[in-house]
């Protein structure tokens, strides 16, 4: 298989805040969760595809996705996003109006958000810096990831606020591998 050309990411220990969080003890530990759904888009606006199971591969990201194929709307800038994550708990509290930041409840569902993974019991916030283990892959947090008026856009909702400091994690891959939904996630 010929590999488009490779997108400029950065690797997530050498993101600002991943180098910085390596260089201390921390994180969260103790913890195991579960992957609940994978999505991609092949480029940037287009709809997520959910995805029974997907290849990751180490410096590039998931096969057949937008930053994997360098045709995603922050392509151009190089970044930590060879995969994102976000928490289902998170998703829950929007539509809960948890906390009320919006005019009421928020239904935000897997295939909306523009991230790759979404995840139950894994505390994404606390993995800055950290490794961990998805099935067979094992992935390293580079940052925070926020939200963007381009969500907002593409959505025709207003869920900047509601997600600021719980829209996921941006990820790079070190060792790449098949994930499927139903796959434990772990610290490493």
């Amino acid at each position: 298989m010929d590999l488009p050309a490779t997108p400029i990411h950065k690797d997530g220990f050498e993101h600002p805040a991943g180098r910085a969080a390596t260089e201390v003890a921390g994180g969260a530990e103790n913890w195991r969760g579960t992957l609940l759904h994978i999505h991609i888009a092949e480029a940037a606006s287009f709809e997520m595809t959910e995805l029974t199971e997907a290849r990751l591969v180490a410096g590039r990201g998931i096969e057949g996705d937008r930053y994997f194929l360098g045709t995603g709307t922050y392509s151009p800038k190089p970044d930590v996003r060879e995969v994102t994550l976000i928490e289902q708990e998170a998703l829950d509290a929007l539509s809960r109006n948890d906390p009320p930041l919006q005019n009421g409840p928020l239904v935000l569902t897997p295939e909306m958000h523009r991230r790759n993974l979404t995840v139950r019991g894994v505390p994404l916030n606390h993995l800055v810096g950290r490794r961990f283990r998805v099935g067979e892959t094992i992935l390293r947090g580079g940052r925070l990831n926020f939200p963007c008026k381009y969500l907002e856009e593409l959505l025709g909702m207003s869920v900047y606020l509601p997600l600021y400091n719980r829209s996921g994690l941006n990820c790079s891959i070190e060792q790449g591998g098949i994930i499927r939904p139903g796959d434990v996630l772990e610290p490493l």
